[in-house]
């Protein structure tokens, strides 16, 4: 579904993505993890479209979408949640849904009004907060709700792009054990819709959820493999677990 070769990315000496190389599978939770500031969040972002890398390539759905713009690559199929909520405060929660709806779409944004009283526009952005648990919601402002129940509205919102696959940069953050409880169970049912490539520092959703894990170390990627595999390799437990060695 989706595949990275050697992307990379510099900010002046800094080298954020040193060649980086990861693909995702139809059906699976493919975790990228590594200490703060290993460049996750750059990765992302660039295979998202909101960054150019500097070298490189990224194929999604057999395409080269290197070219595309991030509008582009979600309607395409790939959406994407972000580390910081990106949500309309002073819009409802069925409405947040619609607008992406609309995004989708490839709609103006000055259409917005006649369409969100689409009936049937606001019948797939309620299944899409059902799914998520937020249908009795849907009449409150964003600015209301709960910074877990914003999670789960995000996570509703990648759903209403009817996605091939997701990009999840850190939904646990900020969440209480019950909510990351919650998100879990969540995250775990998305990959009968679409692969999931997740950003996150929960360690222990990580290890509950992937299929596979890649870690990033100072730009680099070090290891690739099952949760067994990335748990006891030595590189990893010395870079970023926290682990002493046997």
């Amino acid at each position: 579904m989706l595949e990275v070769v050697g992307l990379t990315k510099s900010f002046g000496a800094v080298r954020a993505n040193d060649e980086v190389s990861i693909d995702l599978v139809t059906g699976e939770i493919h975790a990228l993890i590594g200490p703060n500031g290993a460049g996750k969040s750059t990765f992302i972002t660039q295979v998202a479209g909101d960054l150019a890398p500097d070298s490189g390539s990224i194929r999604f759905r057999g395409r080269d979408i290197g070219h595309m713009r991030a509008a582009e690559r979600a309607r395409l199929g790939m959406a994407r949640t972000f580390q910081i909520s990106s949500l309309i405060g002073e819009f409802t929660v069925l409405e947040n849904v619609v607008l992406a709806q609309l995004g989708r779409l490839g709609e103006s944004m000055r259409f917005f009004a006649p369409v969100a009283r689409d009936q049937e526009l606001r019948n797939l952005a309620q299944e899409c907060l059902a799914r998520v648990g937020l249908e009795s919601r849907h009449r409150e402002r964003v600015s209301e709700i709960s910074h877990g129940e914003r999670r789960l509205l995000e996570i509703a919102i990648a759903l209403a792009l009817e996605p091939a696959a997701f990009l999840l940069d850190e939904p646990m953050a900020g969440l209480d054990q019950e909510g990351s409880r919650m998100l879990v169970g969540l995250l775990d049912s998305l990959r009968q819709t679409a692969p999931v490539l997740l950003v996150e520092h929960d360690m222990d959703a990580v290890f509950a959820l992937a299929d596979r894990i890649s870690v990033l170390v100072d730009g680099r990627l070090i290891a690739t493999g099952q949760p067994d595999a990335i748990r006891s390799d030595d590189a990893v437990r010395a870079a970023y677990l926290g682990m002493e060695q046997p």
